[in-house]
């Protein structure tokens, strides 16, 4: 049951990462409309080697640094902030009406054939994907491992999971030459998982609060 709760958690959590607007999204829609609807998967996979890179050197090469109490609990307070400024500012984006799917592809064309590479460069190169892997994503991780490996597996599998369905669907429709949905659904879907965000990073600042009390 735990497992699952890790997996649900991981797959909202990264739901809302993949739906906000952003170079992968971008290169995903210019990759559509070029090449179809594989463009999404073949994103998705080198965004996805590049995170499963990340999750092994934490899981691994940090094992002894997450046993640290004072460390955990740091970790869990500041990717709870991360998250509730993530929360808030995706609420405040869908209730000003600052996010669209519109011209999205604009402005981000893939010089490189490649489109495996291009999701890793683009993720690589996104200081906002760099700052949730060092707070949210961390904390994540160190909360799953206590499961053993089977929790971080669980977590990787709903983390790419969300961004596998959500590309995958734009590719589909921009393929198509039509959007999946529309930006007035767009946004209700957006302040949804941003309240979603918020409340979950409350359970992240309890954690860590509870690790420093040890």
């Amino acid at each position: 049951m735990v497992l699952w709760g890790i997996f649900i958690s991981a797959f909202l959590i990264g739901f809302s990462g993949a739906m906000m607007p952003g170079p992968v999204l971008g290169v995903t829609i210019d990759g559509s409309l070029k090449k179809g609807y594989i463009a999404g998967p073949l994103v998705v996979l080198g965004h996805g080697i590049l995170e499963l890179i990340l999750i092994i050197i934490m899981t691994f090469g940090l094992k002894d640094f997450f046993s640290n109490p004072t460390v955990a609990g740091l970790i869990g307070l500041f990717g709870g902030a991360f998250l509730a400024w993530m929360g808030y500012g995706m609420i405040k984006s869908s209730i000003n009406k600052l996010v669209s799917l519109e011209n999205q592809g604009a402005g981000n064309r893939v010089g490189m054939r490649n489109l495996v590479l291009a999701g890793a460069l683009v993720s690589a190169t996104n200081p906002y994907f760099i700052l949730w892997w060092a707070s949210t994503g961390m904390e994540s991780i160190r909360q799953s491992y206590t499961l053993g490996l089977i929790g971080v597996l669980f977590f990787f599998i709903g983390h790419i999971l969300s961004d596998f369905i959500w590309y995958s669907a734009i590719s589909i429709a921009f393929s198509k030459g039509q959007k999946l949905i529309s930006d007035t659904v767009y946004r209700w879907i957006i302040l949804l998982l941003g309240i979603f965000i918020l409340v979950f990073s409350i359970y992240f600042f309890g954690s860590g609060w509870k690790m420093l009390q040890t």
